[in-house]
């Protein structure tokens, strides 16, 4: 950790620095984010200072991750609190680019997984993954890290990002750092923001229908139809939600688990309440 945070927009300079830090020995953790950072940022960035001499956080609405009827213009930003919550945790650099810093006008070149970006979250964002990968393995090449801290909550782009690395051997330890939730159950995310007071009470029908799901599993049921429709029942109980999808996958092929539960799954969902899109997810070791 470095006494004084540096804010740079330039990738060369953050690269340079990054350079000099690998000559002395030091080992890089990198934070990739879009900003308005939460506990649940907190929490990755405290780890990455903990385990890592150096520590990037990268703050960056990425575009090309957006489609064309997405939030990009409206997702929220603020630069102060972020660089306040930064400092407080012994960050040594955020990286805020502009888009015309990572993306040359005659930018070509994109990083895409197959398969297993084609379900869940991918049915209905089919250009989403490609926009994420490219992204974070330029970041990657960028902070030179060590180390790269990821959200258990975005479950499938942790599992696309590992995918990526083990299948173009990047020499990078990837790691996933649990769910943090509000008191109430609600899974933190920077898009809880545009939720109203109304809408804010809805969306508990996410994590309450996983626990019911999870309390299915616990007490011996293996059956992946039976559980997957008493989530979705109690989704449909709330008015205001609107089911993106509720699906039971193996936790390392993303595949929908038929019939009974056998080996490690990702029970995961996304779901609308109101305007606003959610997800959510467990995992449970068979």
């Amino acid at each position: 950790m470095s006494d004084k945070i540096r804010i740079i927009s330039n990738p060369a300079e953050v690269q340079a620095i990054a350079k000099e830090w690998k000559k002395e020995g030091l080992t890089v953790g990198v934070v990739p984010t879009m900003g308005y950072l939460h506990d649940g940022h907190r929490s990755l960035i405290h780890r990455s200072c903990t385990e890592n001499d150096r520590t990037v956080v990268s703050i960056f609405v990425n575009p090309i991750q957006f489609g064309p009827t997405e939030d990009l213009a409206t997702y929220p930003r603020d630069l102060e609190a972020d660089s306040a919550l930064c400092a407080s945790e012994g960050v040594d650099i955020i990286f805020h680019p502009e888009p015309s810093d990572m993306y040359a006008d005659d930018f070509c070149t994109h990083v895409e997984v197959d398969d297993i970006t084609h379900v869940l979250c991918g049915k209905t964002r089919p250009t989403h993954f490609r926009g994420v990968t490219t992204v974070v393995s330029k970041l990657f090449n960028i902070s030179k890290a060590d180390r790269a801290y990821f959200g258990e909550k975005d479950a499938q782009q942790l599992a696309v990002i590992r995918r990526m690395v083990r299948d173009l051997n990047i020499d990078i330890e990837i790691c996933g750092c649990p769910i943090v939730r509000e008191p109430d159950g609600l899974a933190k995310s920077s898009r809880n923001k545009y939720l109203s007071p109304e809408e804010r009470q809805a969306a508990l029908v996410l994590s309450r229908s996983l626990n019911i799901g999870h309390g299915m599993l616990d007490a011996g049921e293996r059956n992946a139809s039976k559980i997957r429709h008493a989530i979705v029942d109690e989704i449909n109980k709330e008015p205001m939600a609107e089911i993106d999808y509720v699906s039971i996958v193996d936790s390392l092929t993303l595949k929908d688990v038929e019939g009974d539960i056998t080996a490690p799954v990702l029970v995961a969902m996304a779901v609308k309440i109101g305007s606003t899109r959610l997800i959510d997810n467990f995992s449970f070791e068979a």
